[in-house]
């Protein structure tokens, strides 16, 4: 077993070997060997994330996972700021709002789709989904649709004090989702239902240097998957244009490269009826992208003196506002089906399709 798994260590060192030597540039063979090393970094990333939350438990493994993606993807979206100035004024803005619709349209969807064809009907804790969508939303009105709106600055801009008022509330609302999460409300955030039964392997012991040497791999994995996902980016943009589709479907394909590891740790979490870890972890990592994403983005400008487009158009907010109403449509009886899932996915459909057809 130990054999096997071995490759969950060699995959990432050798992606980062090929990142550091330089041949991924220019050379289509190795472009197409960081890409398959790009797909098993994601898997590697998966294994070593489920380490953790076996150790750690529930629902701080989800945490940890998240938190992790999240941190990596705003140090990207910092750099790539401070690199091309005025020029990246709406990269945290298209990020954050692809991420969210891939995680509320996409994860979800497929995790109660899965589920509900294997299981038939799943139950979760209806009041921890209430806890975090009530969060998510405020997070999202104060972050992507009061920007349109407001009046101090013409544009989709907010004024420096708006800008300092909405990083502050992301963080607080954030800060006080995570004490529900583990301190104060964690009982509902844990496994229920029949689910609790589903499994009868006992827990296996982590000891404390493969638990701190799989933190440190999650790490390595995360930050290799964006690296990659970042170089290929120009590639994947040729190959785009030479279709004649929009440059903003990049900005969707990396979003969904870098949401890999949680999709596939959340989808093979409903497949095993532990549809709360799946709710816990899809929740939890869109509050994490743009609770944590537009506070530092905040603090980059404010430094440097940079502009930032943070409000959406008229026809993304309607397509957010009709993914939230759904998910909490889906999730409001306790009680999943495939209908449910359908529909969610067919609302990721939407988002795609009319950013190609606008």
């Amino acid at each position: 077993m130990r054999l096997l798994l071995q490759w969950t260590i060699i995959i990432p060192v050798l992606a980062w070997v090929l990142f550091f030597s330089g041949l991924i540039y220019g050379s289509s063979f190795f472009q197409i060997v960081a890409s398959v090393l790009l797909i098993f970094s994601v898997m590697s990333a998966v294994h070593h994330s489920e380490i953790i939350a076996e150790r750690v438990g529930e629902p701080y493994g989800t945490i940890i996972l998240a938190i992790s993606i999240t941190v990596i993807e705003v140090s990207i979206i910092i750099s790539l700021m401070i690199t091309e100035g005025e020029e990246a004024a709406s990269l945290a803005r298209d990020t954050v709002y692809a991420a969210t619709m891939l995680i509320l349209n996409g994860i979800v969807g497929l995790c109660l789709l899965i589920g509900s064809l294997k299981h038939y009907e799943q139950d979760f804790s209806k009041p921890s989904v209430t806890i975090a969508l009530v969060s998510l939303i405020s997070i999202i009105v104060f972050t992507l649709v009061f920007p349109t709106f407001t009046e101090s600055v013409s544009g989709s801009y907010y004024s420096a004090p708006q800008l300092v008022f909405a990083s502050i509330a992301c963080l607080v609302i954030y800060a006080c989702f995570l004490f529900a999460q583990t301190k104060g409300y964690r009982q509902y955030f844990l496994t229920v239902g029949n689910d609790e039964d589903e499994e009868k392997a006992e827990p296996i012991a982590i000891s404390n240097s493969r638990f701190f040497t799989s933190l440190l791999l999650l790490v390595i994995c995360l930050g290799i998957v964006v690296l990659l996902a970042k170089t290929l980016s120009p590639t994947i943009e040729s190959i785009i244009t030479g279709y004649n589709l929009p440059k903003t479907l990049v900005g969707v394909i990396i979003a969904a490269i870098i949401l890999l590891p949680e999709g596939i740790a959340a989808i093979t979490a409903a497949r095993k009826n532990k549809l709360q870890t799946s709710i816990n972890l899809s929740l939890g990592s869109a509050l994490a992208s743009i609770g944590l994403t537009i506070p530092s983005v905040a603090i980059v400008c404010i430094i440097y003196d940079f502009k930032i487009i943070l409000g959406l158009d008229i026809k993304s907010i309607i397509l957010l506002g009709l993914s939230v109403f759904t998910v909490m449509l889906s999730l409001s009886s306790g009680k999943t089906n495939v209908v449910y899932g359908v529909v969610l996915l067919v609302n990721l459909f939407a988002f795609i399709f009319l950013m190609i057809y606008p």
